[in-house]
């Protein structure tokens, strides 16, 4: 019996009733079909990176996305290119090869662990890009309409950290499964306009202008690992989701209400504002490597990310993310919302 903890970056969970790995897209969607025509609970896992597995398990299928494939589709004279990649396809391997053939919009996503076919639910991001602005067209099973359906960025309703394969549910799950995405690049070499003051920094030069794409990928690389944010089977600071908490996004009234002066800020629109958790959770007293020596903390290098140290359990976990959650609440008034995904558990 496989046991989730073996499958996920957190190294935690119980086991799955049923494991099936399925490597082609068909298999995919027969896996899947079979599972709701029997009523059976589903969960479909790609990298595992972005899961918070209950130490019972999961009482139903685990179906294990490894589907592999990275096409050219299209190569515009302007200097656009299409690529096609499968869901199972590892994300930062999408990332490198792009770099590798001189090809830019996804540099700054270096590092991210986990599988192309995550990349769209959440609208990963980071280091000012995130992925919504290179998808074309997400290709995906709809579990509710039992059919393949081919949605165009704008149908995706990609939003920060969010997106409408996120939102849909079916049956207590996703209501789509991804399984393959459809991105496009730019032949330069040059990176996409640096939009990010930390990264800008490390690379020397102003936000908003261009540097080598492979530089800017080395300089991410950096950055993250840095944080603890590059996965490493010798550092627990990596055993982890990443950023546990999303940046709170709030109107513009409650962040004058709620927040210090001294708070980080910045305007998104439509008269909100998103702030930073990070801040938030070491101002309300919860620092680097808070729970040592116990064996789930608050990464060493990064206030975002909660760490197995090598024998917590999902319970100890979910006992501090909810003593980070209900602090910060205490303190400023603002509920910090979970990005990982959690599976037979709830904070």
């Amino acid at each position: 019996m496989v046991r989730l903890a073996e499958l996920t970056t957190f190294r935690v969970g119980g086991p799955a009733a049923r494991y099936l790995p399925v490597a082609t897209t068909d298999a995919v969607i027969d896996a899947v079909s079979a599972c709701d025509d029997a009523g059976e609970p589903l969960l479909v896992l790609g990298g595992g990176s972005n899961l918070l597995v209950a130490d019972e398990g999961f009482p139903g299928a685990v179906v294990h996305v490894v589907t592999e494939g990275f096409e050219v589709t299209d190569v515009d004279p302007r200097g656009a290119v299409q690529v096609r990649v499968a869901a199972g396809l590892p994300w930062d391997d999408v990332v490198e090869l792009a770099v590798s053939r001189g090809w830019s919009g996804i540099e700054a996503l270096s590092g991210i662990p986990g599988s192309t076919g995550a990349v769209p639910v959440q609208n990963v991001g980071a280091y000012g890009q995130d992925v919504a602005g290179a998808i074309v067209t997400v290709r995906a099973w709809d579990r509710q309409e039992s059919r393949v359906r081919i949605l165009a960025n704008l149908d995706c309703e990609f939003g920060y950290r969010r997106s409408r394969f996120k939102e849909e549910r079916y049956r207590g799950g996703p209501r789509f499964v991804v399984l393959e995405v459809a991105l496009q690049l730019w032949t330069s070499e040059l990176s996409a306009p640096v939009g990010y003051a930390e990264l800008a920094r490390t690379l020397g030069i102003e936000v908003g202008d261009q540097a080598p794409s492979v530089a800017v990928r080395e300089a991410v690389l950096a950055l993250r690992r840095g944080k603890g944010m590059v996965v490493d089977g010798a550092d627990p600071d990596t055993w982890s989701a990443g950023s546990f908490f999303t940046n709170p996004i709030l109107t513009e009234a409650d962040a004058a209400r709620l927040l210090p002066v001294e708070a980080p800020r910045w305007p998104v629109g439509n008269g909100l504002v998103k702030t930073s958790a990070a801040w938030l959770i070491e101002q309300a007293g919860y620092g680097k490597g808070y729970g040592l020596p116990g064996p789930a903390s608050l990464s060493t290098r990064h206030t975002l990310a909660l760490t197995n140290r090598g024998s917590a359990s999902a319970a100890d976990l979910l006992v501090l993310a909810r003593t980070v959650r209900d602090g910060v609440r205490g303190s400023f008034g603002i509920e910090l919302v979970p990005e990982p995904v959690l599976v037979g558990c709830s904070l």
